[in-house]
């Protein structure tokens, strides 16, 4: 999915219609995606 945005530049639209799923699930894994990489970047995933 990440991929699909950042790479292809598709909307969530476009990437539920892609991938076969809901719009409300493209959304929420998005959502938890960014959040994820945010925290990853933030150094807050370091042990």
């Amino acid at each position: 999915m990440v991929e699909l945005k950042f790479y292809l530049g598709l909307t969530i639209e476009e990437i539920s219609s892609v991938l076969g799923i809901p719009v409300t699930t493209v959304k929420g894994e998005w959502r938890y995606a960014r959040a994820s990489l945010s925290q990853y970047l933030s150094g807050a995933g370091q042990h």
